[in-house]
C-alpha cells in the first residue's frame, strides 16, 4: 500500500436510490448548475493549472519515487519502442505505409516499403515524413493523426496533425512522389473535421466554419465542398444539419469498376443516423434504418450492418415486406437504399438474381459482427462466437446470391482487419490470445488460405499462466462472460493480486488481445488478470448493447460487481488483493464502481474518465453521448443520472479505497474538468486519492512512447503497492 495513514481494510457502503435522487431534483431541479469545484472545468486556467501542478507534485513522488518504478518503466519503454515489433501496415497504392515510433523518432516517421519489401523478415523503409523534424523545424508539439490519399492516383493525402494529441487537427495537403507538402495545395487549419477526397481536385468537408456551424456536441453540421485554389471562405455548402444533431459528416464510397456514391451522415445522436445520398439530383434521404452502418461498396451495392431489425418499406413486386435481422450484414443498390417505390422482382433473399436487399450473415443469439471491410470483390467480416473470433469473407455470385467462407485461426482469440489493398482483394488482418502473441496474416484472394506474414516476440512469460472463460450471474439473473488468466495452480485461498478489468458501453466489445505490457509488468509478477464482457458492449449485438443504455445503466455496473464478488467467491482474490481498472466510459465504470461499491476493492484506477454525469453533456464532445447516457436537462432522465453519476454520489464518512484519478490537459474528447472535480470532491470529505495530469497526449493520454511508458509504469507501481505488498 502507499502508506499506512490511506489505506483502508473496512469499508461502509452508501449508495442513493431512484426515489432518494428524484426528492433531490425536486428540490434542486437544476443541478448541472450547481456542480461541486466547476472552477476546475478551466481547462488552461490559473487556478485549475496552479491546482493541478500541486496535485501532480504529491503523486509523482509518490509513485515515481517507489523502488519498482524505475524497472517497470524501463520495460514498459523496452517494449513500446522495441525495434522488433510488428509495423502496421496500410496500403496506398501498390505500396505498404507505416507509421513508426520509437525510443529515437517519439513524435515518429512515416515510411514505405513494397508489399514484397513488407512481407519479408528485414523490409526496406523508406522515410516519407519525419515528424520530429518537422515539429523542430516549425516549434510545433505535432501528433500523427492519419492520412487520407487521393483515390485512383494514390500520389497525394491529406495528413492530419494534431497538436499535442487533440482531436482536433490541421490538415495539409503532402505529395508522396516529392515527399513534400503542396506548395499552394489543400490546407485547413485546426478543426474537429472531416474530410474526403471527391474528386482528384475536389474535397468535400465538414469543419468549425465559423459561428453558428457546429453542434452541441463541437463538431460541424454544415457540409462543403471545396476545390483546389478556393479560398476556405468560398467552399460552396452542399447540406446544412442543425445545431441539435451530434455532427454531419461525409463519406465517399468507390467500387473497382469506378462507380462512386456519396453518403452523408446526420447524426440524430451517438447511435441514430440519418443516411442521405448526395445525388445530381440534391441530397436525398436514404430508407435505410437509422441504427445502421455503411460499410462500404461493392459491384455497385451498399454493405451495411444493421443495429436494429429492419422491415423494407414494401414496392412494387414484393410478394411481402421484407425483414432483416438486427445485427445482420446486408447488401443494397444506392437505388433501392434511397427509393422505396421503386419496381423490385423480389424472390429469395439468399439465392436469387433479385437479392436487393440481401442478407449476406445474420449472426445468432452469443454472436456479433465486429468489423466489416470491402475490397474489389469481398466482404470481409470479423464475427465472435462467444467472444472468440474469426474471419470470414462473402463473395457475390450474381444469381447464386453470396457465398461464405471461414478463415482458420486461433482458438479463443482476437481477430482484427488492420488494412485493405486499394485494388485487388488483397488483406491483412491479425490474431491474438491473451497469451498468444499477435500475428499478421495476408489474405491476396481466397481468404481461407491467409497465410502468416508476421509474428510478434513473446514480450512475456506465459508459461506460468493459463486462460479460462468463466460466467458470473448478474443482479437480474443474466449470465455474464469473463475471461481470467491465472498463475497455474493457484490455491484458491484469496491472495491472487487481481486486475479486473471491463468497459461496458457504446456496442464496444473487449477481447483476449495479448497486452505486452500487462504481461510484463503484472503477469509475469505474479499477477492475475480478468476481462468482464459486461452488458453496454457489443460482444453479443446490438441487443446487448442495448439492455444497458440510459435508465437501464445500472445493469453494466451491476454485471461488473457480480463479476468481481464471482472471484470473491472462487477463492481466487479477495477485497484486499482486488483492483479496477477503467478509461472513458471505462473511467465511468471505475468512478462507479468506487462509489457504489467500495467494499469490493483495495485499488481503483480512474483514467480519462466522465464523473460529472450531471453536466457531461455541457463539457466537449459531451452532448454527443445523450444517446448512451440519457439526457440531464429533462426530469426523468436526471432522475436516473443522478442515482449513480460518480461525482454527486461521493460521501463524507465513506471509507473509499485509494484511489488513482488521471487524465490529459489536451484531452477534447472526455474534459479533464470531470477527473479534477471527483478528485477535489474526494479530498474535501478527506477521502484519499492520488491525481496525476498529464499535460500532453490527448484522450489517449500518451504523445509518444516515453510519456506511454512514464503512464504505464506509475499505473503498475500504484496497483503494485495496493494489492501485492
Amino acid at each position: 500500500m502507499l502508506a499506512p495513514e490511506i489505506a483502508f481494510s473496512g469499508f461502509v457502503l452508501m449508495k442513493m436510490s431512484a426515489l432518494a435522487a428524484m426528492a433531490v431534483l425536486a428540490a434542486t431541479p437544476v443541478l448541472a448548475a450547481t456542480t461541486p469545484f466547476e472552477w476546475l472545468e478551466s481547462v488552461d486556467g490559473e487556478a485549475a493549472m496552479d491546482w493541478v501542478r500541486a496535485e501532480n507534485a504529491r503523486a509523482l513522488p509518490a509513485l515515481t519515487g517507489d523502488r519498482r518504478y524505475p524497472g517497470l518503466e524501463a520495460e514498459a519503454l523496452k517494449i513500446l519502442s522495441a525495434q522488433d515489433r510488428i509495423p502496421t501496415p496500410a496500403f496506398h497504392g501498390k505500396d505498404i505505409y507505416n507509421f513508426w515510433q520509437d525510443a529515437t523518432n517519439t513524435r515518429g516517421l512515416w515510411r514505405r516499403t513494397t508489399l514484397d519489401s513488407y512481407r519479408t523478415d528485414a523490409p526496406v523503409w523508406e522515410t516519407v515524413l519525419d515528424l520530429d523534424a518537422l515539429a523542430r523545424a516549425e516549434n510545433a508539439n505535432w501528433i500523427w493523426k492519419g492520412a487520407e490519399c487521393r483515390p485512383t492516383t494514390h500520389d497525394r493525402c491529406l495528413v492530419e496533425l494534431s497538436n499535442g494529441g487533440k482531436d482536433a487537427v490541421e490538415i495539409r495537403e503532402f505529395d508522396l512522389k516529392t515527399k513534400a507538402f503542396v506548395e499552394g495545395g489543400f490546407r485547413l487549419p485546426e478543426s474537429k473535421q472531416t474530410v474526403e477526397w471527391l474528386d482528384a481536385d475536389t474535397l468535400i468537408l465538414t469543419r468549425d466554419w465559423g459561428p453558428g456551424t457546429t453542434t452541441e456536441s463541437g463538431y460541424g453540421f454544415v457540409v462543403k465542398t471545396l476545390r483546389r485554389g478556393q479560398p476556405l471562405a468560398e467552399a460552396r455548402e452542399v447540406y446544412r444539419g442543425g445545431v441539435k444533431d451530434v455532427s454531419v459528416t461525409p463519406a465517399v464510397y468507390r467500387d473497382s469498376k469506378g462507380e462512386r456514391v456519396v453518403v452523408l451522415q446526420r447524426g440524430v445522436d451517438f447511435f441514430h443516423t440519418e443516411h442521405l445520398l448526395l445525388t445530381d439530383k440534391g441530397v436525398q434521404a436514404t430508407a435505410l434504418p437509422q441504427r445502421s452502418t455503411i460499410q462500404g461498396f461493392i459491384d455497385g451495392k451498399l454493405v451495411a450492418t444493421l443495429e436494429e431489425s429492419w422491415t423494407r418499406p414494401r414496392i412494387a413486386g414484393d410478394k411481402e415486406p421484407r425483414t432483416f435481422a438486427s445485427g445482420a450484414l446486408i447488401s443494397i443498390s444506392p437505388l433501392k437504399a434511397l427509393n422505396p417505390s421503386s419496381a423490385d422482382i423480389g424472390g429469395d433473399i439468399v439465392i436469387s438474381n433479385a437479392c436487393d436487399p440481401c442478407t449476406l450473415f445474420a449472426p445468432g443469439p452469443r454472436q456479433s459482427i465486429d468489423q466489416v471491410a470491402v475490397t474489389d470483390n469481398r466482404v470481409a467480416a470479423v464475427v465472435y462466437d462467444n467472444v472468440r473470433g474469426r474471419l470470414m469473407s462473402f463473395e457475390y455470385r450474381g444469381e447464386f446470391g453470396w457465398r461464405a467462407e471461414t478463415t482458420d485461426g486461433l482458438d479463443n482469440a482476437a481477430v482484427a482487419i488492420v488494412a485493405t489493398a486499394d485494388s485487388g482483394d488483397g488483406l491483412f488482418f491479425t490474431e491474438e490470445g491473451f497469451t498468444t502473441p499477435t500475428r499478421l496474416r495476408y489474405a491476396p484472394l481466397k481468404y481461407a488460405k491467409a497465410t502468416v506474414v508476421k509474428t510478434l516476440p513473446a514480450r512475456f512469460d506465459a508459461s506460468t499462466h493459463v486462460v479460462e472463460q468463466k460466467e458470473a450471474v448478474s443482479k437480474d439473473g443474466t449470465k455474464i462472460p469473463y475471461f481470467i488468466v491465472h498463475p497455474r495452480g493457484h490455491r484458491h485461498d484469496g491472495q491472487d493480486p487481481t486486475l479486473l478489468h471491463a468497459y461496458g458501453g457504446f456496442q464496444l466489445s473487449k477481447t483476449p488481445v495479448y497486452d505486452p505490457v500487462i504481461g510484463k509488468l503484472w503477469l509475469e509478477r505474479g499477477g492475475t488478470y480478468v476481462v468482464a464482457n459486461i452488458r453496454g458492449g457489443g460482444e453479443f449485438g446490438p441487443a446487448w448493447h442495448e439492455a444497458a443504455l440510459k435508465g437501464n445503466r445500472q445493469r453494466a455496473y451491476d454485471d461488473y460487481f457480480a463479476v468481481a464478488e464471482d472471484l470473491i467467491r472462487r477463492g481466487i482474490t479477495s477485497p484486499r488483493r482486488l483492483g479496477a481498472y477503467g478509461r472513458s466510459n471505462g473511467g465511468l465504470l471505475m468512478g462507479v464502481a468506487l462509489t457504489q461499491r467500495p467494499d469490493l476493492w483495495n485499488a481503483v484506477v480512474v483514467e480519462s474518465p466522465l464523473l460529472d454525469m450531471m453536466r457531461y453533456h455541457l463539457l466537449p464532445a459531451g452532448a454527443s453521448w445523450i444517446g448512451e447516457y440519457g439526457d440531464p436537462t429533462k426530469a426523468e432522465d436526471a432522475a436516473w443520472i443522478s442515482a449513480w453519476s460518480p461525482l454527486q454520489a461521493i460521501r463524507p464518512g465513506v471509507k473509499y479505497p485509494l484511489a488513482y484519478i488521471t487524465t490529459s490537459t489536451k484531452d477534447d474528447r472526455v474534459h479533464p474538468g470531470h477527473a479534477r472535480k471527483f478528485a477535489a470532491r474526494l479530498g474535501e470529505v478527506g477521502a484519499p486519492y492520488l491525481y496525476f495530469e498529464n499535460t500532453d497526449g490527448g484522450h489517449a493520454n500518451a504523445a509518444d512512447p516515453s510519456a506511454n511508458a512514464r503512464r504505464w509504469a506509475m499505473h503498475y507501481t500504484y496497483l503494485s503497492r495496493q494489492l501485492m505488498d
